[in-house]
């Protein structure tokens, strides 16, 4: 590989940094001193014709360069800084990203894989996770929490392969979705009555359809009396807790296997907790079998799953509960978790390339259903259907079922206090959608 003007004076700027330990963040003034002296003295032999590389042309362009590659994070300080990227991907030495109205844009400016992967490491200085051959694959939140990272480096990888997730919404509420059309006013007055009262709720869809931030969302609505107890693979439900916390895996080298963390040992660890509310997100692998202890617990419950429908994410979850290898039966599973869930909400973004509109691309609620307890056979899950939206931008319809009976009586205890009933709001949103 072919060394550039660049990579070698990278290479010296950093070295000297390092052997005079000095701190980006306390030091700028030096190092950017440094970088200027460093500069003159490759022009100054350049011109002298010593050493491999012909002069600059323009070396004022390859300070600021050099100072954004040492000081920020290079090629990536633009789109890390830039509110309307949400997500960046690199391929090698490709860097791109998706804006805000679900355009993939190429990052023009020149970089390499070495330079990149410095940078990827800078970003996980503050979360203490490495990534080596011995750690090729890393997720982490970083950025002060703004975003998950997500890393596969070599052997596992040709080449560096990352994609990292910023948070554009913070302090989501349930009136911001329904301000984004996401769900309806009546919808949000449910929500906000199934989290005081404690009912299962499972959250499905797949990646960047706005699970995380109906997670957000509605636990503004949990009392602050019950302890919420949050566990994640890697941090991203960011909703202030007033009595509970927040816990995340520990990934540790192939070495060290005692170390690790899973995300089933922090579920089977919050169950003896007390908690009045568990939080899992991205329920993925064996903490799924921890969720049927969660029944037994008398805990309520609030997960998310990929799925493409309700009955799908349900589906998926006994799937992956039987993977964990206690040898459960697959009907006692599915009957455990009909009793743990009440209700499944199924949300989607649209592609943008399929989008009949030029704004930003939506994520909407396009499913909820009831889960009837104890109605489960060896076939499935039987969820009912009680709001629908057909395509993006469509009302999201009512189909007339009712909640069950217990999950009803519930809800109707939490909306008392507003003078609403289920019945009424359901009739609301009928009405109003109809005369929409």
């Amino acid at each position: 590989m072919t060394v550039t003007a660049f990579d070698e004076l990278r290479s010296v700027v950093t070295g000297a940094i390092r052997d005079q330990n000095l701190d980006p963040n306390a030091d700028r003034r030096r190092i950017a001193a440094m970088i200027q002296d460093e500069v003159h003295r490759f022009q100054t032999e350049a011109n002298l014709r010593v050493g491999a590389h012909r002069a600059l042309a323009r070396p004022e362009e390859m300070c600021a360069r050099l100072a954004q590659s040492v000081l920020e994070f290079g090629p990536l300080t633009e789109v890390l800084e830039d509110d309307d990227v949400e997500e960046i991907f690199v391929e090698g030495s490709d860097v791109y990203y998706v804006d805000r109205l679900g355009h993939l844009v190429s990052v023009e400016e020149p970089a390499s894989e070495e330079e990149i992967l410095h940078q990827v490491k800078k970003l996980l200085q503050e979360t203490g996770r490495e990534l080596n051959e011995r750690a090729p694959l890393v997720q982490a939140r970083v950025m002060d929490g703004r975003a998950r990272l997500g890393v596969v480096g070599r052997p596992i990888a040709d080449h560096l392969s990352v994609t990292l997730r910023k948070y554009t919404m913070r302090n989501e509420a349930l009136e911001m979705l329904v301000g984004f059309n996401a769900i309806t006013d009546e919808l949000a007055a449910i929500v906000r009555a199934a989290m005081s009262v404690g009912l299962g709720v499972l959250v499905c869809g797949r990646p960047g359809a706005g699970k995380t931030t109906f997670i957000n969302a509605s636990l503004r609505a949990v009392p602050t009396s019950a302890r919420v107890l949050v566990c994640e693979e890697v941090r991203e439900i960011s909703a202030p807790i007033n009595h509970g916390s927040f816990y995340q895996t520990r990934s540790a080298p192939g070495d060290d296997p005692d170390l690790t963390v899973s995300l089933r040992d922090i579920v089977k660890m919050c169950l003896g907790m007390r908690p009045d509310l568990m939080v899992i997100g991205e329920v993925r692998g064996a903490e799924a079998f921890e969720l049927l202890r969660a029944g037994n617990a008398g805990c309520g419950v609030m997960a998310t799953v990929h799925g493409n429908s309700c009955s799908q994410a349900l589906t998926a979850l006994v799937d992956t509960a039987i993977m964990a290898g206690e040898n459960v039966p697959a009907d006692h599973v599915t009957s455990t978790l009909s009793q743990i869930f009440d209700l499944v909400f199924f949300l989607d973004r649209e592609d943008a390339h399929l989008r009949d509109h030029d704004g930003p691309l939506r994520r909407q609620v396009m499913e909820v259903a009831a889960v009837p307890a104890g109605l489960s056979d060896n076939h499935g899950f039987h969820v009912d259907q009680l709001l629908v939206r057909e395509r993006f931008g469509a009302p999201l319809e009512w189909t007339g079922k009712s909640f069950p009976p217990d999950v009803e009586r519930k809800l109707n205890m939490a909306l008392a206090r507003q003078g609403q009933t289920v019945d009424g709001l359901l009739s609301a949103h009928a009405q109003r959608e109809h005369a929409q």
